[in-house]
């Protein structure tokens, strides 16, 4: 949806495939990071999207044990907003399509799911769709995969996957949020258990992390069981987890993290969670996939205007974010690794880490995990001019 704004913008004529019939579902990560927020601002767009219902993130804290650590602050990033905003993906994305909409060269079809490849001599030449009223075929110079981490267009492009291992799986669920809650976002450790709490105003959008394969066993032992482990680890959460009232009140995310060896053939390319599974360690993954919609736009706006569009352009997306994709799954590897799998292996609850204590002590430490969080490796800007008019504004 980004990458078709900008494209838009730049004088492309745009086609966005969405098979869904509107955006209202439940996505798993609602975080706009300082970065997405500064593409808003170099778009002109930032006061507007700010109006929309948000929550302000400034400082990251995790609870181990019975002790609170300061873990990140944003505060000091050098953008125009520091902090996270949290706010649902369908109202994210609403107002990514109707900005884009008012582009007379883009065009948002709904309830059209890409099912296939069209290819001539070797390139990819469009898509053939299933959408309400039947098939149909769509040709592009580009076809642009950013259909998720089980890439139907991926898959039919013969694309190879590089898999960089994932030890955990996350339970999510939604539990009501009570006066006197704390409004921070909150990780808390306790014994071989680890939940992630992210506020969303009225309720708490809550991420149990478990070790891989085991949801089943936890199923096999009960709702009642596991409201008693979520509990242990957040008590604050006690008085309202009879409102997990059985399994189909728990979502599992099975985590992957990884990544294309070759991003593009000849007409086609993916980005996104489709060229890169990341792990929701930093909560980063929509931060990568808007940072690659950006590049994208930046790299292939002009060849495609011109209808130059050549596999060498393609190329040169996947060479400038390969490196910070690499950076940040080393990172989430190393956390998983390191971390997250001897928390979920320990039976008492763990001592805090060395890291985590010299953050907490050192307030300009936090500056660090906040840059990577928010703003990331290598950041991405809006180099792309304003070729087309908005509707109404001509």
């Amino acid at each position: 949806m980004m990458l078709g704004l900008l494209l838009a913008r730049a004088g492309v004529e745009v086609d966005v495939l969405e098979k869904h019939a509107d955006f209202l579902r439940d996505f798993r990560g609602d975080t706009i990071h300082p970065s997405t927020l500064e593409v808003m601002y170099e778009l002109g767009l930032l006061a507007s999207f700010l109006e929309r219902p948000h929550q302000k993130i400034e400082q990251l804290a995790v609870v181990i044990g019975d002790r609170s650590l300061q873990i990140a602050d944003f505060t000091h990033l050098p953008t125009h907003c520091r902090f996270i905003a949290l706010m649902p993906q369908w109202d994210f994305l609403d107002f990514i399509a109707t900005q884009a909409r008012r582009y007379s060269n883009f065009q948002l079809r709904l309830q059209t799911e890409a099912t296939g490849l069209i290819e001539e001599h070797g390139r990819v030449v469009g898509v053939r769709a299933r959408a309400a009223n039947g098939a149909l075929s769509i040709r592009a110079d580009l076809v642009v995969a950013a259909d998720g981490r089980d890439s139907n267009l991926r898959d039919a492009a013969g694309l190879r996957v590089k898999h960089l291992g994932a030890p955990i799986d996350v339970l999510w669920m939604r539990l009501s949020k009570r006066p006197g809650d704390p409004h921070e976002v909150l990780g808390r450790v306790g014994a071989g258990a680890l939940l992630v709490m992210l506020d969303r105003s009225d309720y708490w959008q809550c991420a149990y992390v478990i070790a891989k394969g085991q949801a089943q066993k936890l199923r096999g032992e009960g709702i009642a069981a596991f409201r008693d482990r979520v509990a242990d680890v957040a008590p604050l959460l006690g008085d309202r987890l009879a409102e997990l009232k059985d399994w189909h009140d728990v979502k599992l995310l099975s985590v992957a993290v990884n990544r294309l060896t070759t991003w593009a053939r000849p007409g086609l390319l993916c980005i996104g969670d489709a060229a890169h599974a990341m792990s929701p360690v930093g909560g980063v993954g929509i931060n990568l996939a808007i940072q690659d919609a950006v590049a994208a736009s930046n790299l292939l706006a002009e060849p495609l205007r011109r209808g130059r569009l050549t596999l060498r352009n393609l190329e040169a997306v996947q060479e400038r974010r390969l490196f910070p994709t690499r950076v940040t799954q080393w990172l989430q590897v190393q956390i998983q690794n390191n971390f997250l799998s001897r928390v979920l292996a320990s039976r008492t609850a763990p001592a805090p880490p060395l890291p985590v204590r010299w953050l907490d002590g050192c307030p300009y430490l936090r500056r660090l995990p906040a840059r990577l969080i928010g703003v990331g490796i290598r950041p991405e800007h809006v180099h792309t001019q304003p070729l087309s008019i908005p509707i109404g504004n001509r």
